[in-house]
């Protein structure tokens, strides 16, 4: 495992225009719960852990990011050639587009920049009930908001009743709850459904 010196070396440089050797995979898994875990980290008791941010991303300055997280504050992430980025499937750092969602875990630089080395976009986690199933999407009610999940052929994943995740979606049901983790598509009620966890 990558120690924090290293990793924060490591990242300096890529930040500095460095190329790195090692892939950000490398340093933990770009799985999209993953994300989760990391937004619920706290060095400290009520204090935000300063090696991750969330928000919107509101500007671009090549491979700067500027976000405004959920609670107001602004945050610059920087992009490196050892970021490893996740769009619904792993991707490149040229998917990131203004007004898109994003979780981002790195190293705090000197100047507050967050040198990133995981970056999530879009990536959604909800508590649903499945109200309709069609071929290509699942009609879902999230807390009385209607969202509909599309089906990806060949890569979204049913895990049943705890068990390891199958592209087989044959036993989902109507009126089941579940947990979906997906992309949203920015300025819809839509999501692009990667996993979703129910008990049949």
């Amino acid at each position: 495992m990558t120690s924090t010196m290293d990793r924060r070396s490591l990242l300096t440089r890529a930040a500095l225009g460095a190329t790195g050797l090692v892939a950000a995979t490398a340093m933990g898994s770009l799985a999209p719960e993953t994300a989760f875990a990391a937004a619920s980290q706290f060095p400290e008791p009520g204090q935000p852990d300063p090696n991750f941010a969330e928000g919107l991303i509101t500007g671009r300055n090549s491979d700067l990011l500027q976000v405004k997280g959920s609670d107001g504050r602004l945050h610059r992430i920087q992009l490196t050639g050892v970021t490893s980025v996740w769009k619904l499937r792993p991707t490149t750092i040229d998917q990131a587009r203004i007004g898109d969602g994003l979780y981002a875990r790195g190293v705090m630089m000197p100047d507050r920049t967050l040198a990133a080395e995981s970056v999530w976009i879009n990536i959604v986690n909800l508590t649903v009930s499945i109200t309709s199933i069609g071929r290509s999407a699942l009609q879902l009610d999230h807390h009385g908001e209607k969202v509909v999940g599309y089906v990806q052929p060949g890569f979204t994943a049913a895990a049943y009743n705890g068990t390891p995740a199958v592209s087989d979606l044959s036993m989902l049901k109507v009126d089941r709850h579940a947990q979906v983790i997906g992309a949203w598509r920015p300025g819809t009620n839509a999501i692009d459904i990667a996993t979703i966890y129910t008990s049949n």
